[in-house]
């Protein structure tokens, strides 16, 4: 718990001085702790030292850990993976926010997803912000035509825009780039302010780029385990 302790802290105090930084309030930022590979234990050790914001890549892992951790008041798990349809339902099920749409068809399958009397789902859509189809996100020029489908879908709530910096370049321009993006997507729903973007090694070059949520694991969490 010390160790664990103290890297949260070094991490918040490095998010405050980019924050200060780029003439931010750190306040305004969300940071999730990514837990990938690590046990529902470490979940319930982040709630007691103040986290409420986790995010998980996969659906199985998400699914599980929400039921073990289903004690802990007011935790929110932020689903930050690719998705496929056909785990839409349980996504939704386990998920308070889902960062990745970046399809109609998912989108479409989140809505459908929705139990009765649901409140609305809060959503990001992912951009992809290099040349590379095969990489996750909508293409910047269908960003408005997705917008505008999402938001259509009354069981969702468009909240913001969500990118992954490419390898190949450095991460500033590619963190303008994504601000533009929000910019557009702002067009289509006003109220969508949320900037998903920064990781361990980039943060601080998201926060100067206007990111709203940090999604970081590793400088947090420590090593990930092997694989189960």
């Amino acid at each position: 718990m010390g160790d664990l302790r103290a890297r949260l802290a070094a991490v918040d105090d490095r998010i405050a001085d980019a924050a200060r930084a780029a003439g931010r309030d750190p306040a305004a930022l969300t940071r999730i702790v990514v837990t990938k590979f690590h046990p529902a234990s470490l979940v319930a050790e982040l709630h007691r030292l103040g986290v409420r914001d986790v995010g998980e890549n996969r659906q199985q892992e998400l699914s599980r850990k929400a039921v073990e951790a289903g004690d802990l008041d007011g935790l929110r798990w932020h689903f930050i993976g690719q998705a496929q349809t056909n785990k839409a339902r349980a996504i939704r099920a386990a998920a308070s926010v889902v960062h990745s749409v970046d399809r109609a068809r998912l989108a479409d399958a989140l809505h459908a997803a929705a139990e009765p009397g649901e409140p609305a789902l809060d959503v990001l859509l992912q951009v992809n912000l290099t040349d590379d189809p095969g990489r996750g996100g909508v293409a910047p020029a269908e960003l408005e035509s997705l917008a505008a489908h999402a938001a259509g879908l009354p069981s969702l709530r468009v909240r913001g825009i969500m990118a992954v910096a490419p390898l190949d370049e450095p991460p500033a321009p590619a963190f303008e780039r994504l601000r533009g993006l929000a910019e557009t997507l702002r067009t289509v729903v006003p109220d969508a302010g949320w900037i998903s973007a920064g990781m361990t090694a980039d943060f601080a070059e998201a926060i100067a780029a206007g990111a709203t949520h940090l999604r970081i694991g590793s400088a947090i969490t420590g090593p990930r385990p092997q694989r189960g």
